[in-house]
């Protein structure tokens, strides 16, 4: 087998790793609402399973780029799925343990989701050789993974169903998709042969070395961007689906929708970022990610903006998919949710630029800088509950939609400014 055979073998099992990532991670918002019913929580509590899920990237950050130093991508990916596999399990049982019981799973799959993203992204950022082409091959994993995402949003909507009266045990088949999922990957990569990246000679000496990655303020800005990214990928459809699935007479008061209507419609914004994606990747080796990621934070400030402030008295029909029928589902909502859902084509392309512009030119401390990248990922829990808790305190979605808008600006900031090498004295082979 050639070397670029072997190459595109590795850049394949990746991309898969990367469309799993989505599908485990963006059951969380779905499952709000279900958590919210079953457990009869608040708007802050009902996310919950965010918090677990990403608060477990603080946890496992560093030790998933040790581990990749010290057994590589193969071994550390496969690690990775047996513990995925625990936590599906875990999530499952929790509709007769209770909600400490579904904490634990979603903290446990958080621990998994931050393994395979640490192996993904330097993995395919290298394989690509950096630069352009390494945030174009990041891209692309991109677009199988909202790919997965969509599918996700999709699958719940239809089992959801009434949110009234919504269970976890409704969530079966969602959570033993997964564990299939997770399980057939285990398979395939324990048998696929992946030629990995040398490790730096430097970076397996035991001597002290007077650099790190927090030597190079680019990075330590972008891991921050990352942190702060969660808000607008994770907040808006998750207070989304809240908002419009809410009772008029709420504490909180929402639109009172269809939660199965609803959920299908979120998933316009997963569908909107795969299309954002699937542009990104086919042009992400031609222009800048600078440019790209200026453009896009400045679109999402932009939308954001008009979302809370357009009235929801002016109204568009959007469409939805009966998934249980395969049919097409039409629904009235204001224009600026749909001004929400368009954020999704500026967030599609964030996670990729801002792992490339915080990783370029750090060379031998890429690994252990991929942990630490993931640590921050800790801040879409962070921020997805600020926003819960604006909600709660304000009494108003819409309100709390300032807290993404704040975020996209902070990224817009890192584009231009924040995301320069001043660091370029210090010697990275």
């Amino acid at each position: 087998m050639s070397n670029q055979q072997k190459q595109w073998g590795a850049i394949i099992v990746m991309i898969a790793l990367f469309a799993m990532i989505a599908f485990v991670t963006n059951l969380c918002s779905p499952m709000g609402v279900i958590v919210k019913n079953q457990f009869g929580t608040t708007n802050f509590m009902a996310m919950i399973g965010n918090y677990g899920n990403f608060m477990a990237y603080l946890i496992m950050g560093f030790p998933a780029g040790m581990m990749i130093q010290k057994y590589g991508y193969k071994k550390t990916a496969l690690i990775g799925l047996l513990v995925g596999i625990t936590g599906i399990v875990v999530q499952w049982l929790s509709g007769w343990g209770g909600m400490a019981v579904y904490l634990i799973g979603a903290l446990i799959s958080g621990c998994c989701m931050c393994i395979l993203n640490t192996v993904v992204n330097p993995m395919l950022n290298l394989l690509g050789g950096g630069g352009n082409k390494g945030n174009q091959l990041i891209q692309t994993g991109g677009v199988f993974n909202s790919t997965a995402a969509v599918a996700v949003y999709i699958i719940m909507g239809a089992l959801i169903g009434d949110a009234a009266k919504a269970k976890i045990s409704d969530a079966t088949p969602a959570l033993m998709i997964a564990l299939a999922i997770f399980v057939i990957a285990f398979v395939v990569i324990f048998f696929t042969r992946i030629d990995e990246p040398q490790q730096s000679s430097a970076a397996k000496k035991s001597e002290k070395d007077p650099h790190s990655a927090f030597s190079f303020r680019h990075f330590n800005l972008g891991i921050l961007a990352i942190g702060l990214y969660g808000g607008v990928e994770m907040g808006i459809p998750g207070y989304i689906l809240q908002y419009l699935t809410a009772a008029g007479d709420a504490a909180t008061p929402g639109l009172g929708m269809d939660a199965g209507y609803v959920g299908t419609l979120a998933s316009i914004y997963f569908l909107f970022m795969l299309i954002g994606r699937f542009v990104g990747a086919s042009v992400g080796g031609k222009v800048s990610t600078k440019a790209m990621i200026t453009f896009v934070a400045t679109s999402a400030v932009i939308l954001i903006l008009l979302g809370i402030y357009l009235p929801t008295s002016s109204t568009v029909n959007v469409p939805g998919i009966d998934y249980t029928t395969m049919s097409i589902l039409w629904g009235e909502v204001p224009v600026g949710i749909f001004c929400f859902l368009l954020v999704g084509l500026c967030a599609s392309v964030m996670w990729g630029g801002i792992f490339n512009l915080a990783t370029e030119g750090l060379g031998k401390y890429t690994a252990i800088a991929s942990g630490a990248f993931m640590t921050m990922v800790c801040g879409f829990a962070i921020m997805v509950g600020i926003q819960g808790l604006v909600a709660d305190m304000t009494g108003s979605y819409l309100t709390s939609f300032w807290v993404p808008l704040l975020c996209a600006a902070y990224i817009l900031y890192y584009a231009l400014i924040g995301s320069k090498n001043v660091n370029t004295d210090i010697p990275v082979d």
